[in-house]
């Protein structure tokens, strides 16, 4: 299978490039972030032939053993890749530099902020904890960072790396049980149990490098009961106290504060990213009863062996989600007096959409019971019903569309 460009990610950073900003790119690990990185690097040499760029992999033994070769001795490992860093660039030209798991670098974010401060340096970074973006480098980089969450292959790009375009039904029931990590899908082409064995190698890696070394873990068993809880329950508002009470009863005793905790840690690993609730008549955010949706269904088959018939709907929704993140949009669940709306979604000009979601609404009963929360909201936003049946329309203007023809931007 064919590397292929990730567009719309290389558009951004095309933008962003030689601005007076620090470029980061998060996601989960294995994503495609440094293949994104590397795609950009290219790009740059393709303007400009002697342009000046320096690449640092902090997973690469060499690099990880510079910054912490003095740390015994109180040193910061920040440092010694700062110095590495200066002494190699270039002089009078600008030198676009990039610094790959930049988390691995013991206190990275004073040597951003020297790298950032250097009249020379375009700065890009990767790494794979929200911690990038927290605490006190929130305050640090504010104004400074911008920014570019990366996520495993979309379906479209799914399509576009294996080929599979002639066939797109079942090639969206293999990408449902594949996912979109390019190893996993490149794997599954000799047998979906090597994606499944790597996409579980690609979780304990996770689990070790950025989680458990961060955050004490007391009861590892307790956290996976966690972990599948929350895949299990894709599309369903959640809470602690739920899961807590539901594992209790499951004689596997954990507190609410624990699960809170476990959950918390999961998103900044960025496997779920949460969605929290919207009161549309109220026009306020919630701030109970939220939604988690998974990184990469992928997942869901490796580490629950789940069919695929099981819970379609809520799959579909999960794809949804991830699509919406992909296309730069604000998501949120939203509340229409005592119904549900699956999502409510602004995008960057402001403009506002509701949508609901459906394996398939050919059955009149369901058919009412997603169209119900569109028509207690009455405001004029577009208010769209993505469901896998062929045939599209509109009911008193709430426009139906195929899925599979919205994630491949045929429709939008």
């Amino acid at each position: 299978m064919k590397t292929i460009a990730r567009k719309s990610y290389l558009d951004t950073l095309s933008v962003l490039k030689d601005k007076n900003l620090i470029k980061v790119a998060t996601g989960v690990r294995r994503c495609g972030k440094s293949t994104l990185m590397t795609q950009f690097q290219d790009l740059l040499r393709i303007e400009n032939g002697k342009v000046s760029i320096l690449a640092i992999n902090m997973d690469m033994p060499e690099f990880r053993f510079l910054a912490e070769k003095n740390l015994p001795t109180g040193q910061a490992g920040w440092k010694e890749i700062y110095d590495y860093i200066i002494k190699h660039l270039k002089k009078n030209v600008i030198n676009y530099v990039f610094i790959d798991e930049v988390q691995n670098v013991p206190e990275f974010e004073k040597m951003l902020e020297g790298l950032y401060v250097h009249p020379n340096i375009d700065l890009y970074v990767t790494g794979s904890n929200a911690f990038l973006l927290s605490s006190d480098l929130a305050t640090l980089l504010t104004g400074r960072a911008y920014e570019i969450n990366v996520l495993p292959f979309s379906f479209a790009e799914y399509l576009e790396f294996t080929g599979k375009t002639t066939n797109p039904d079942r090639a969206f029931a293999e990408y449902l049980r594949t996912g979109g990590f390019p190893e996993a899908v490149r794997l599954s082409a000799d047998g979906n149990h090597f994606a499944n064995e790597y996409l579980q190698t690609v979780f304990k890696n996770i689990y070790d490098n950025d989680i458990s070394k961060r955050y004490t873990i007391y009861a590892e068993k307790s956290y996976q009961e966690v972990v599948t809880f929350l895949i299990d329950s894709i599309g369903s508002r959640v809470s602690a106290g739920n899961i807590a009470k539901v594992l209790t009863t499951n004689k596997k005793k954990i507190d609410n504060k624990t699960v809170s905790k476990y959950i918390d840690t999961l998103v900044e690993a960025y496997l779920f990213y949460k969605v929290n609730r919207y009161d549309i008549k109220g026009k306020q955010h919630l701030a109970t009863q939220e939604k988690y949706y998974l990184v990469d269904l992928g997942f869901r088959n490796a580490l629950l062996g789940k069919e695929l018939a099981s819970d379609a709907g809520h799959l579909l929704e999960n794809i949804i989600y991830l699509e919406l993140k992909r296309r730069n949009n604000q998501v949120w669940i939203g509340k229409a007096n005592n119904l549900e709306v699956d999502f409510v979604v602004r995008n960057n000009e402001g403009f506002t959409q509701y949508i609901q979601v459906s394996q398939t609404i050919e059955n009149a009963t369901t058919l009412g019971r997603e169209l119900a929360p569109f028509d207690s909201i009455s405001d004029h936003h577009e208010k769209l019903l993505i469901t896998m049946d062929y045939d599209t329309g509109t009911y008193n203007g709430i426009k139906k569309i195929n899925a599979i023809d919205w994630l491949t931007k045929t429709e939008k």
